[in-house]
């Protein structure tokens, strides 16, 4: 398979993976804001009844998942591509 053929096959492909990505991040951050505050909704940026803390926390914990989940997505799809074609995805 040619490398220009790879990478448009991959394309749907990575997307689907990132889409399943962000919907499993918001989930486990979800889930982990719930452990950490005690609190079932995250604070928006936007709510004035919540500290910048608070805030600043909620996002960047919402960060480190998403980003941590997505490379777990992307590096487990890109290991599948190779075991099924031979080749990494580019």
């Amino acid at each position: 398979m040619s490398k220009k053929l790879q990478k448009v096959a991959y394309k749907p492909v990575g997307l689907l993976l990132g889409i399943g990505a962000g919907a499993i991040a918001g989930f486990v951050f979800k889930e982990v804001w719930k452990i950490a505050s005690g609190d079932d909704d995250a604070p928006n940026a936007t709510d004035e009844d919540r500290g910048w803390l608070e805030i600043i926390a909620a996002a960047a914990l919402q960060g480190a998942i998403f980003a941590t989940v997505k490379a777990l997505v992307d590096r487990g799809g890109a290991a599948g591509v190779r075991k099924i074609t031979g080749e990494w995805p580019d």
